[in-house]
């Protein structure tokens, strides 16, 4: 399979509804589940499937996914041949047209296609929380003489598409006379020429678009079964090793039904929540149903209840912040929470 599949993941995608989180970073670099990124499940599943020629496709503020995915060691593609590809558009203000496949960044990149020696394209975007097998869907596109397979969830598109690398080539030559900017266009053409097929994915798959999705695809980590679907052992996700040491509890911690990396220091309660690495919980601190990301300090005596907290946050001893159930509030990276007293 791996001469026959090329990895193309779209990380062009904006959406208003997850700004909040993506201010300073892609979608695609958003931190989720106390240690990855949201690019990481469609790498992954990309390397784990076979693919050894991976390119991405960036647009807006990705320095810090260049800093993530760095040559592509640790998901094994800082190779020779092949490899990971990073391709930034240099058409800044080219309009964005929405849906993924950008074809008009393609053509921008068209030698990396020519190229390459894979026979087949799998064209994703970056920010489905999912682990799936791509053997599977080649040999089903192949036996049922598809010309463009959409994988979808429950009847709904997952923005994944496997197409012959030469009708790909052929889409994007042709984009201006036949009106297709992305992908999707012509998924969703009615009158396209093409036989489309639809690919079900078994298993949890969410894609995450708005703050509501995020909050829900990490709350739902905490259940054991989507746990053991999304981290099976023969399909692990990748993501950037960093040495740290495990996160020291002390003696007033109490931690139930949560995640917490490594690097941290635990003094308060943490419940239903996600701890990423190198985050400080002060004493006498309670933590329920929170997103708490890197490095970030929570000092004494706080309550936070149903709170996304950006990395590098620092919240002042007696700050309470709580927001209704399924609603979270989000505290932006970098910022300063409450008051803080005495000299």
């Amino acid at each position: 399979m791996n001469k026959q599949l090329l990895g193309v993941i779209d990380a062009t995608t904006v959406h208003d509804d997850l700004r909040e989180l993506a201010l300073h970073r892609s979608v695609a670099a958003i931190p989720f589940g106390g240690r990855y990124r949201l690019i990481d499940f469609i790498l992954s599943n990309m390397v784990n499937s076979g693919i050894n020629s991976v390119a991405i496709f960036p647009k807006f503020q990705y320095r810090s996914l260049m800093d993530h995915l760095g040559s592509g060691k640790n998901w094994d593609l800082n190779r020779k041949r092949d490899g990971l590809f990073f391709f930034p558009t240099p058409n800044l203000d080219q309009p964005h047209h929405p849906g993924i496949g950008s074809l008009d960044h393609f053509a921008d990149n068209i030698d990396f296609f020519e190229r390459s020696t894979q026979e087949y394209a799998l064209i994703s975007n970056s920010y489905t929380v999912f682990n799936m097998d791509f053997q599977p869907l080649l040999d089903w596109h192949l036996k049922s003489g598809c010309d463009i397979t959409e994988v979808q969830k429950d009847g709904a598109s997952l923005g994944i598409y496997l197409v012959k690398k030469t009708l790909l080539m052929d889409l994007i030559a042709t984009r201006n006379e036949t009106g297709y900017s992305t992908m999707r266009d012509v998924v969703t053409d009615i009158d396209s020429q093409f036989k489309l097929c639809y690919y079900q994915c078994d298993g949890y798959a969410l894609m995450v678009d708005t703050i509501d999705k995020y909050y829900t695809a990490s709350m739902d980590l905490l259940n054991p079964e989507v746990w053991k679907q999304l981290f099976p052992k023969e399909r692990p996700i990748l993501t950037k090793v960093k040495d740290e040491p495990p996160t020291r509890y002390e003696k007033e911690a109490s931690v139930r039904n949560s995640m917490v990396a490594n690097g941290g220091l635990i003094e308060g309660t943490v419940e239903n929540s996600i701890i990423a690495r190198g985050v400080k919980i002060g004493k006498n601190t309670v933590i329920r149903n929170c997103i708490i990301m890197q490095k970030t300090q929570i000092k004494e005596n706080c309550i936070l209840e149903s709170v996304i907290v950006d990395k590098d946050v620092r919240i002042e001893a007696g700050t309470v912040i709580t927001a209704p159930e399924g609603s979270p509030a989000v505290i932006r990276k970098g910022t300063v929470q409450g008051v803080r007293t005495g000299s």
